[in-house]
């Protein structure tokens, strides 16, 4: 899977333990999301954001490859996760 942050580039993810994970904060920041939680917002976005530079591979800019999910920017405020984050999310695992 290759995931994109805005803002910042691609990673090539290829644990499936590790794509899990994400899309368990992805179903988390979808409940976060519509009790309007900023405080656990901001944790668990942070924490994807993480999982995804930490476990993941970046991808050289030499390299083309499509993207099968984007992250939104770091920043993203609750507001703007809203539009995002809302039905079965961003994974589809």
């Amino acid at each position: 899977m290759i995931a994109r942050i805005s803002s910042e580039g691609q990673y090539r993810l290829d644990d499936g333990d590790v794509i899990k994970k994400l899309d368990e904060i992805d179903d988390k920041l979808v409940d976060v999301c519509a009790r309007d939680d900023e405080a656990e917002y901001q944790r668990l976005f942070g924490e994807m954001l993480t999982l995804v530079r930490k476990e993941g591979h970046p991808v050289p800019v030499t390299e083309l490859v499509k993207s099968d999910v984007i992250l939104p920017a770091p920043g993203t405020t609750l507001a703007e996760a809203k539009e995002i984050f809302r039905g079965e999310g961003m994974f589809a695992c």
